[in-house]
């Protein structure tokens, strides 16, 4: 059955504990042809190892954390992916009205030697006043598992601002120490989705199994959150389209083009 909207009881979960996930959020057609894209990007070398030897620096050669951010200005097909019908009934339901694109980005853990992110609040990033306001969207390209490190948050905790600092094992992100007794791990088949707000702390596992996996984030905010001039305008080539209420746009305004229309025909 297509995703046609949360129940009340999802809804709570995710105001109260930041996260929910849908195990069936995407169609099987749609999970192929976003697993087919990605596939495209990485054989074209746009995906980089952000993963370093312990100080923050030295790219290591014996484990990959394979990371494209943004992804639009590469891809129509992932510029188009944020005007899926599901995403703006999503987004109506947990953001409301005048609920916007933020960024988009994906990782990919090869097999054996493809490590994990750590730790980390979004909102340590974003620092957006209310971080219920804003909700990342991520996607299980292929089945996530305990074994190939899928997601883990730490639930309830999202209004705390965590202390975070300078992540050695990577080149340009930061992470936190929570309390990982809290932790809950969300394993995903192929095309299932989980929902978490920006204040919800949350890390990857490293794949230890013989196939590679990947998550495609999507993120976005609500009104409140952003500058007036931020619709309407392109930052590193990706667009800032509003995608719910009356001033939702099908792509004309950010991209000059109705991409609401071509999803995911692309």
């Amino acid at each position: 059955m297509p995703f046609t909207g949360f129940s009340e009881d999802q809804i709570r979960q995710f105001q109260s504990q930041g996260w929910v996930a849908i195990p069936d959020f995407w169609s099987e057609a749609e999970i192929s042809a976003i697993r087919a894209e990605l596939d495209r990007l990485k054989n074209e070398g746009l995906l980089r190892n952000v993963a370093t030897d312990g100080d923050g620096k030295t790219h290591s050669q014996t484990k990959a954390n394979l990371q494209i951010c943004p992804m639009a200005p590469h891809s129509r097909f992932f510029r188009a992916m944020p005007f899926a019908p599901q995403i703006k009934v999503a987004l109506s339901q947990l953001l409301g009205d005048n609920a916007t694109l933020h960024l988009d980005q994906a990782f990919l853990k090869p097999g054996k030697h493809g490590a994990g992110t750590n730790w980390h609040q979004d909102n340590a990033y974003f620092k957006i006043p209310d971080p219920l306001k804003g909700t990342a969207i991520w996607t299980a390209v292929h089945d996530a598992t305990i074994a190939n490190g899928t997601m883990r948050v730490i639930p309830g905790v999202f209004d705390q601002n965590l202390e975070h600092q300078r992540d050695p094992d990577s080149d340009h992100h930061i992470r936190c120490w929570p309390d990982e007794s809290q932790a809950v791990t969300v394993e995903l088949p192929a095309g299932g989705a989980l929902f978490f707000c920006y204040g919800t702390p949350h890390a990857t596992g490293a794949n230890l199994t013989n196939k590679e996996r990947a998550g495609v984030a999507l993120h976005f905010l609500n009104a409140d959150s952003v500058p007036d001039d931020y619709f309407g305008r392109q930052v590193n080539g990706i667009g800032h389209p509003v995608l719910t209420g009356s001033n939702a746009d099908d792509g004309t305004i950010s991209y000059g083009e109705p991409f609401a229309k071509l999803w995911p025909h692309i």
